[in-house]
C-alpha cells in the first residue's frame, strides 16, 4: 500500500477555506482527520492547536481567546476535547467573519455537541472524513458516482472484471481504517477490539458520563448483526436487556462516534408508499466483519449463515464506498435507501440537486437475475424521467445493459471507472 495515501477530501478542505469561515472536520478515531489537519496547516505555515495533548487542553481551556485569535487558519485538533473553544471561535468571527478563519476536527458528530452547534450555526461547514477508498489504497482516480450522475451508459465496458469472491472477502474483512488495512489478520482483529474498547471508554465521555460501557457493546454488536439492514431498534434493544428510550440514546452515542450509520430512508411524496424506516450500516465493513466474529474462511466456506452474511457485509461495503464518493461530490442533495411495503428496493438512492436520482441495489451474487433490478425497474416507473439511472453492483464479472436505463456492474468498477 503506497504511503502517504492521498486523500480525495483534501482537495475540497482547501477549496471550502475560500468560502466558509470555519471548516469542520468530522469522522471516526484514527481515520487521518489530525493528518489532513497537519497538511492544511502546513500548506499555510501555521501550527496545529493539539487539544488531545492535556498540557494544551488545559491552556486552551484556561484562556480560549488568545489561542483562537492566531494567524489565519487557526488549526485545532478534537475539538471536543475542550468545547468553551467554540465560543471563543463565535466571538472571534462575530469580529471578523472572513472566509478561511478556523479549521477544527472532531472525532464525535459535531450536532452530538448542542452548545457546539448552537454556537456555530450558520457559520460552520462540516465535512465527512471517512476510512479509506478502494481507490485511495490502490492509487486510482475513483469517478464512479460523478459518471453515473452524467453519463451512466459509459460505465458499460467489455472488459471483464477479474476480481474474485475471495478477492471481495478479503477487501471488506481489512475495511479502510487507516491503522488497521496493512495489518495481519490477527493484528487486525486486535485492533479493532482496541478500537472498540477506546470508543467506548474514553471518547464517550466527551459526550455523556455513561457508565454502562458493557451495555453499549452489546448494543452494538445486536446493531451490527443488523447491517446493510432496516434498523429495528427495538429488537436490539431488547436482546440486551434496554428500554425503547434507553435504546435509541444509545444508539445515537454511537452513531455520534461514527461506529455506525443510519441511512435515511429516501424519499419525496411518491405514489409508490414507501417504508420509512432507516436502514443501518457499521460504518467500516472491516469493523462490522469483527464484530460479527466472521473470518475471510468462514466467509469463503460453505455454511449457509455465514453466505448470509457475506451478502450483507457486501453490500455495507458496496454502500460505504459508494457513499465516500458522495462526500466529495457536490452536486448531491441527498442519500438514501428506498423500500415499499411489498418489498420492491433500492439499497441506495443518490439524488442531484435538480432532482434526478441514480439508484444502486447490490447483490452479492455473481450472476444477477432480471427479479434482481425490480426495486429499480419500479423506481423507474415511478420517477419517469427523473430516474437516470439504475445500477444492480454485483461480484459478476460483465458489465451490460439490462434494461432501459438499467445495468448490471461489478462492484470493482466503483473504484476502478
Amino acid at each position: 500500500m503506497p504511503q502517504p495515501i492521498d486523500r480525495r477530501i483534501a482537495i475540497n478542505v482547501l477549496e471550502r477555506l475560500h468560502d466558509e469561515p470555519v471548516v469542520a472536520l468530522q469522522g471516526p478515531r484514527s481515520v487521518g482527520k489530525s493528518t489532513l489537519l497537519a497538511e492544511v496547516a502546513r500548506r499555510h505555515d501555521v501550527a496545529v492547536i493539539d487539544l488531545d495533548q492535556p498540557a494544551v487542553r488545559d491552556a486552551v481551556s484556561s484562556d480560549p481567546a488568545t489561542f483562537v485569535s492566531g494567524t489565519a487558519p487557526v488549526c485545532i485538533d478534537e475539538f471536543q476535547k475542550a468545547p468553551v473553544v467554540l465560543d471563543a471561535i463565535k466571538a472571534e468571527l462575530n469580529r471578523d467573519l472572513a472566509p478561511g478563519r478556523f479549521v477544527i476536527t472532531g472525532s464525535t458528530r459535531f450536532d452530538a455537541l448542542p452548545a457546539a452547534a448552537q454556537a456555530l450555526t450558520g457559520r460552520i461547514h462540516v465535512v465527512d472524513v471517512l476510512p479509506f477508498s478502494q481507490g485511495e489504497m490502490s492509487a486510482h482516480s475513483e469517478g464512479f458516482l460523478e459518471t453515473a450522475l452524467s453519463d451512466p451508459e459509459s460505465l458499460v465496458s467489455p472488459v471483464q472484471s477479474s476480481t474474485t469472491r475471495a478477492d471481495y472477502i478479503d477487501r471488506l474483512c481489512a475495511g479502510g481504517m487507516p491503522l488497521a488495512v496493512g495489518r495481519s489478520p490477527e493484528g487486525r482483529r486486535r485492533w479493532f477490539d482496541d478500537y472498540v474498547r477506546m470508543s467506548l471508554e474514553r471518547d464517550i465521555r466527551d459526550l455523556t458520563n455513561v457508565r454502562h460501557g458493557e451495555l453499549l457493546r452489546a448494543l452494538l454488536r445486536r446493531l451490527a448483526g443488523q447491517t446493510a439492514q432496516v434498523l429495528n431498534m427495538a429488537k436490539a434493544g431488547s436482546a440486551v436487556g434496554l428500554k425503547a428510550a434507553t435504546t435509541e440514546t444509545y444508539t445515537r452515542l454511537l452513531e455520534a462516534l461514527f461506529l455506525i450509520r443510519r441511512l435515511p430512508a429516501w424519499g419525496r411524496t411518491l405514489r409508490v408508499r414507501a417504508v420509512a424506516s432507516p436502514k443501518i450500516h457499521v460504518l467500516d465493513s472491516g469493523l462490522a466483519t469483527r464484530l460479527l466474529g466472521m473470518t475471510p474462511e468462514r466467509l469463503a466456506g460453505p455454511d449457509p449463515a455465514a453466505r448470509v452474511e457475506f451478502g450483507h457485509l457486501f453490500e455495507t461495503f458496496v454502500v460505504g464506498e459508494l457513499l465516500k464518493q458522495a462526500s466529495w461530490t457536490d452536486d448531491i442533495a441527498s442519500v438514501g435507501h428506498w423500500r415499499t411495503h411489498d418489498r420492491q428496493e433500492a439499497d441506495l438512492v443518490v439524488e442531484r440537486i435538480d432532482g434526478s436520482v441514480v439508484a444502486l441495489e447490490v447483490k452479492a451474487a455473481s450472476r444477477v437475475e432480471r427479479r434482481d433490478a425490480s426495486g429499480l425497474r419500479a423506481l423507474r416507473e415511478t420517477l419517469g424521467d427523473g430516474f437516470l439511472a439504475g445500477f444492480v453492483i454485483c461480484a459478476g464479472e460483465m458489465s451490460y445493459r439490462l434494461d432501459d436505463r438499467i445495468y448490471v456492474v461489478p462492484a470493482d468498477r466503483i473504484w476502478s471507472a
